[in-house]
């Protein structure tokens, strides 16, 4: 990707909610920044953009769906059952990795959900 990506206010608010979860985050200060003189503020919590490399590359990928609007924007579509966006890993993809689970054939060969 090319820049850094802007985020909207909905997805501001879902990546605020994931900056808890990063293991850098020490109430509202990022342990990462810090140089042990007095504390650095999370640069993640306060920006509307995705600026930490941290974040980007071991806590995003928590959030399936916000990844892929994020990263990959261009390639993201949205699963035909539950409308969740995804990154297809073909160009035939049309389901999320959780109902394409649930539409895999069992085993006497009947599609989910049809009886014969």
């Amino acid at each position: 990707m090319n820049g850094i990506p802007r985020l909207t206010y909905q997805q501001y608010r879902a990546v605020r909610r994931l900056v808890h979860d990063c293991c850098n985050y020490d109430g509202g200060n990022c342990l990462a920044l810090d140089d042990g003189w007095e504390p650095c503020v999370c640069v993640q919590s306060i920006t509307y953009s995705l600026v930490c490399k941290w974040f980007r590359a071991a806590v995003l990928p928590t959030d399936k769906g916000l990844c892929a609007a994020l990263l990959h924007r261009g390639q993201a579509r949205p699963c035909a059952e539950c409308g969740a966006m995804f990154v297809p890993r073909s160009n035939r993809g049309k389901y999320c990795d959780e109902c394409a689970g649930e539409r895999k054939l069992p085993a006497n060969g009947n599609a989910a959900g049809v009886d014969i």
